[in-house]
């Protein structure tokens, strides 16, 4: 269960890493990383970025460690990795694509940077539905691990959860898939 003794256990873990056990990394890494990847995910819309800033969040966690006051570590990792995601999308607006093999998806090539499932939900849900549905029928989570990580009543996430199903149906039904 989350909520307790598993949460108490990762803010151990913490404790620990910031003490300077390295050996508690993998578990943090372990309960916190589909979290991080999914809000991160939403944000920049294709997966290789996403893998990229994930493993950029985790290196500013651990440099910045000590700034970390013992409350939600996943809250505190997902926001830090929203914030990076926001600052690559502002900067990729910035820069030019000039490599048509980089870029094809964009040219009409068949290959898109996400499966047409995740996009049509990037696009029909809010980025809480989204979040809620990646964490719990992609990453795997329970409903109330997920309520925990997001600081909500289990029954408001369950209610999201469905509603954002329910969206995501008729989105694709009406796209005849």
């Amino acid at each position: 269960m989350y909520m307790g003794t598993d949460k108490r256990k990762l803010e151990s873990k913490v404790a620990a890493l910031a003490g300077g056990d390295t050996r508690a990394f993998d578990y943090i890494y372990e309960h916190t990383n589909r979290a991080v990847y999914f809000a991160i995910l939403y944000i920049v819309g294709n997966k290789h970025d996403a893998e990229d800033l994930l493993q950029d969040t985790y290196v500013r966690a651990l440099r910045s460690l000590g700034a970390y006051r013992e409350d939600n570590f996943t809250g505190w990792l997902v926001q830090m990795g929203k914030n990076l995601a926001l600052n690559h999308v502002k900067r990729a607006k910035r820069e030019v694509a000039t490599d048509f093999a980089e870029q094809s998806w964009r040219f009409g090539a068949k290959e898109e940077p996400l499966p047409y499932v995740y996009d049509v939900a990037a696009k029909a849900l809010t980025e809480e539905e989204y979040r809620i549905v990646m964490m719990c029928s992609v990453a795997g989570y329970k409903r109330r691990e997920v309520a925990a990580m997001l600081n909500m009543p289990i029954g408001t996430v369950t209610w999201k959860y469905n509603e954002a199903l329910k969206k995501l149906r008729a989105k694709l039904n009406k796209e005849d898939i």
